[in-house]
């Protein structure tokens, strides 16, 4: 195997495989490492909309995605209190339909993709352990293999794309920039026998300070999320001692005005439930000498946003477009740290601050039940509040589009 590429990535999951197709189309040699096997599982909302499926395709996995058996979803439900804003995702490129795709199926597919391309070498079960320096400057890793003997590499640019816990960034001393801790876990399970909600789609529900959450995902399976506040310390006590039965007795009495606990009577468990306490959502420092951060090593989003695998998809492509446009000149590391944290941020920080207010687990208040009525009664506001999970369009939209609602009911009295 060669010691020295232009680019060293450690995690192989979507971030990872993404951002090594990018580089090797635009002609990069590259070396993509994880310490895991594939194909295995990771914690991960796993649902995305149609811009990420416009991503998808462009990468050219969408195809053997589709093989997996996926419910392909148009219809969006959001259910506040009693309140309910559903529609159908606003079409972008062409695209019509989302999907919530088991990442034992997308790393997979993405990774062998990018085995499949000749400038990628993939070595699997290989733990970093540390970064190589010159001076200042990253300049490759050294690592265990699979017999746990130790290697080195050599590159360029060595890039983490290594998850919430990212080695890369614990060993180059990436800067926190902005921190803002959860109010809730998240316990989750995938069902069999769970009719959809009469069409397949995404639904959300909020009452009080829980929320359940419902996306269908391959083999005619549900993903079913439950949401609570930390602080009851009662239900986690009940969550930790039988996660299975604490789910479905949160899914089915905790949420009464909707259709849940009739669809999930008949429903099986077909694994193990999983659960995520104590996370926070957060924005590090995205680049320095020799080195950068992608995905989640970057930035973690509140998981119901559900824009962690767009924003690994799309952070690895605005990515290999900077190393890209000035790829035969030295690079000019400050420059380039400046031009990446402007670019994520500009891309991200809209819908990050979003999730932060999502993780602090507000209750409805009368102002927010005001607004999400209007929202409701209007096809253009449902379609402007969909549009924002998608890029569609932008919150600032949506407010002028409620703005103009409330004008317009004030000149009708």
């Amino acid at each position: 195997m060669y010691k020295s590429f232009d680019v060293i990535i450690t995690g192989a999951r979507c971030a990872g495989s993404s951002l090594a197709l990018y580089l090797a189309r635009a002609g990069f040699h590259v070396l993509l490492v994880d310490r895991s096997a594939f194909p295995s599982d990771t914690l991960s909302t796993h649902a995305f909309f149609n811009n990420t499926v416009a991503l998808l395709r462009e990468l050219g996995v969408m195809d053997t995605i589709l093989e997996t058996n996926p419910t392909p979803v148009k219809d969006i439900k959001f259910q506040f209190e009693d309140t309910v804003i559903e529609g159908v995702m606003p079409k972008v490129f062409n695209e019509e339909y989302c999907y919530c795709i088991r990442r034992t199926y997308l790393d997979n597919i993405l990774l062998e993709h990018a085995k499949a391309q000749h400038n990628i070498t993939v070595l699997e079960e290989f733990r970093v352990i540390d970064v190589i320096r010159d001076g200042d400057k990253v300049i490759g890793v050294k690592g265990l293999n699979s017999h746990n003997a130790e290697q080195e590499f050599f590159a360029s640019l060595v890039v983490g794309a290594d998850g919430r816990y990212s080695t890369i960034r614990k060993l180059v001393a990436s800067k926190l920039k902005m921190s803002v801790p959860s109010k809730v876990a998240i316990y989750y399970g995938y069902f069999s026998n769970l009719p959809h909600d009469h069409t397949p789609k995404f639904e959300v529900y909020k009452t009080g300070d829980h929320t359940a959450i419902l996306f269908a995902t391959n083999e005619d399976a549900y993903v079913a999320v439950g949401i609570f506040p930390i602080a009851n310390k009662e239900l986690m006590a009940t969550f930790k001692s039988n996660p299975e039965k604490s789910l479905r007795d949160f899914l089915m009495n905790e949420f009464k005005n909707t259709s849940i606990g009739d669809r999930l009577k008949q429903s099986t468990l077909i694994e193990p439930v999983k659960g995520i306490i104590g996370y926070e959502s957060y924005w590090y420092q995205g680049m320095g000498r020799g080195w950068a951060l992608v995905g989640d090593a970057v930035c973690f989003k509140d998981p119901g946003m559900a824009q962690g695998i767009h924003d690994a998809i799309y952070g690895a492509r605005l990515l290999t477009h900077l190393f890209t446009k000035d790829k035969d000149k030295p690079y000019q590391w400050e420059a380039l740290a400046d031009q990446y944290q402007i670019a994520l941020e500009n891309e991200f920080m809209v819908r990050f601050q979003i999730g932060c207010k999502i993780s602090q687990n507000e209750r409805i208040n009368e102002q927010q039940d005001t607004i999400n009525k209007l929202i409701s009664s209007d096809s253009e506001a449902i379609k402007k509040f969909l549009g924002i999970y998608n890029y569609v369009f932008e919150p600032a939209e949506l407010e002028s589009e409620i703005a103009r609602i409330i004008q317009s009911t004030k000149k009708s009295k």
